[in-house]
């Protein structure tokens, strides 16, 4: 499977307007792509596409809530018409109610599955045929290491993550058993300085926080254009996910229990916030058109997700490690008579 130089790309990212989203959409705009970038918030869009212009990149803006099918399917009928083709769907848009399960509607719960998983599944519907057409292309979804980690008050948001995971391995292999040269990638962030934070409906009584460290949205954008070229199943980014993946492997009530001890007390700032303060759950709110969010002071670089990017040196590696380890081994049952 081969994928297109991103220069040679025509990329649509849907959940552009902030956060890791809008950080790709610049990744991709400086390396060259041709964009369509996609959210609920017009004035976010345009404050995007002004940036990109003025990166002398080439990017139209659709409006688009993606828990509408109608509208998901827009964005690609559009991007086909404007630049000819689709090589590349990037799906990023999210949202969250963090918050306690028995504080949570049923109509919150629905509205995130609504907007984190259909508007996934709606993603890849709309984009598929038109990828298929070109005889390749890669499918980007952004999920959480949520996908393989629920967190305390996050139910309906750890939900559609695992959901999203699930749905994307099923896709995956029908797509192999067809013969057909689709890259499907899992992308699983670890704790994102965004504007998620600030944007999510919270019956905390206070601003919700992720569970520190953070890494900057950069991280996962670099991610992202890495696999836009070379084919991934799935990637977790940052140090800390990788570390937690591998703790719920070897045991779940471990990770139970480190979450007990950190993970409900971390989520919570003293910044007082109510559930009725703006929030993005059900529409789009102004005045978050960045990439990054509030907890800039608590990120830490991450250095495993360099090879990732490095696949040759990371094998390499391995297979190095595993020779020292047979020759030190053979060394010690010599030294003990064995």
């Amino acid at each position: 499977m081969k994928l297109k130089p991103i220069d040679q790309q025509v990329v649509a990212i849907v959940g552009a307007s902030s956060g890791i989203g809008r950080e790709t959409a610049l990744h991709f705009a400086k390396r060259g792509a041709k964009l369509v970038v996609s959210a609920r918030s017009e004035s976010g869009l345009t404050s995007l596409v002004d940036e990109i212009s003025r990166l002398s990149g080439e990017v139209i803006s659709i409006p688009c809530d993606v828990a509408i099918f109608e509208q998901v399917q827009n964005v690609a009928t559009k991007t086909v018409e404007y630049y000819g083709r689709l090589d590349t769907w990037v799906h990023a848009a999210g949202t969250a109610i963090i918050a306690p399960f028995e504080k949570v509607t049923p109509e919150e719960f629905r509205r995130v599955m609504d907007v984190n998983l259909m508007g996934q599944v709606y993603g890849a519907m709309v984009a598929l045929p038109h990828l298929k057409r070109e005889g390749q292309g890669a499918l980007i979804h952004i999920s959480s290491l949520e996908a393989r980690r629920s967190l305390p008050l996050q139910s309906a948001y750890s939900a559609s993550k695992h959901a999203i995971a699930g749905f994307l391995d099923s896709l995956r292999v029908e797509l192999q058993h067809e013969g057909v040269p689709i890259s499907v990638t899992n992308v699983m962030p670890s704790v994102i300085n965004t504007p998620f934070y600030n944007k999510a409906r919270t019956k905390l009584g206070v601003k919700p926080t992720g569970v520190p460290p953070y890494y900057q949205p950069s991280l996962v954008a670099k991610a992202i254009l890495y696999v836009a070229e070379h084919p991934t199943r799935d990637i977790i980014v940052g140090d800390v996910g990788r570390v937690l993946d591998l703790v719920q492997k070897l045991s779940p009530h471990l990770s139970d229990a480190i979450l007990n001890l950190v993970a409900v007390k971390g989520q919570r700032t003293k910044t007082l916030k109510s559930e009725s303060d703006p929030n993005n759950l059900f529409e789009p709110i102004e005045g978050y058109n960045t990439t990054t969010g509030d907890f800039t002071d608590k990120t830490i670089p991450s250095f495993l997700d360099w090879l990732d990017f490095h696949p040759q040196i990371k094998w390499s590696s391995v297979a190095g490690l595993g020779v020292l380890t047979i020759l030190l081994a053979n060394h010690i049952l010599k030294d003990v008579g064995i």
